[in-house]
């Protein structure tokens, strides 16, 4: 059976801002197919023994260590940006696991600093696939992937999901596509609602919410 359980990484310098619409309609279920439920939304850290801290100072409680994190047991890992993609080699496991992620054919999904991770971890190489900016992912060591990179909020690509820092409503978006949990045209109006304001998507996602209700499963809000 397919697992309902989508993986967070979790470290210190965690960007806030980034993992949010993604891990917020996960779990909620908000406009899904009527044939799809929530996910449950775990956190993965090196670590289960303390709390990490987001850059916004959050204090995240970890609910599993690294190395038990196998991919049959999940639907998607998430590997947000942070600090200390950048300044350290502290999460190297992270890229390390989304190989073996891949590897088994279970998607990853990767934004800002994250991405300078796998870049560096070689898995960028192959894919097409976006950063913040073409040259932050040209200055990684060994990262030879210059003539896959496209220059767009979020690119989805054999499994593998890429945003910039400025992107984490377009990241959700491929996540949720990559997931098959919305209907095309309600994930078109999330999107436009979402992303760019677009008050004409709003009646859309009323009615899917509606629809919803209606078949006793749960609604959304926006």
């Amino acid at each position: 059976m397919t697992s309902r359980t989508v993986h967070l990484a979790a470290y210190d310098t965690l960007a806030d801002w980034e993992y949010g619409h993604a891990i917020g309609h996960l779990r909620s279920g908000s406009y899904f197919r009527p044939t799809q439920g929530a996910y449950d939304v775990a956190t993965v850290a090196a670590t289960t023994g303390r709390p990490v801290t987001t850059m916004g100072g959050q204090r995240i409680v970890p609910d599993l260590a690294l190395d038990a994190l196998q991919p049959e047991d999940s639907a998607l890992l998430i590997l947000p940006g942070a600090e200390l993609w950048d300044t350290s080699e502290e999460l190297v496991p992270f890229a390390a696991k989304a190989r073996e992620f891949l590897a088994a054919g279970v998607p990853v999904a990767a934004i800002c600093g994250a991405t300078a991770g796998l870049a560096r971890e070689g898995l960028l190489d192959g894919r097409p696939h976006t950063s913040g900016a073409a040259p932050y992912l040209g200055a990684q060591p060994g990262y030879q992937g210059g003539g896959h990179y496209r220059e767009a909020d979020a690119v989805r690509a054999g499994g593998l999901i890429t945003a910039g820092p400025t992107a984490p409503v377009a990241f959700a978006r491929e996540i949720f596509a990559e997931l098959d949990v919305m209907e095309p045209t309600i994930l078109d109006a999330w999107y436009r609602l979402f992303a760019h304001s677009d008050a004409s998507a709003f009646p859309v996602l009323m009615s899917a919410g509606a629809a919803d209700s209606e078949g006793g499963s749960e609604g959304g809000s926006v």
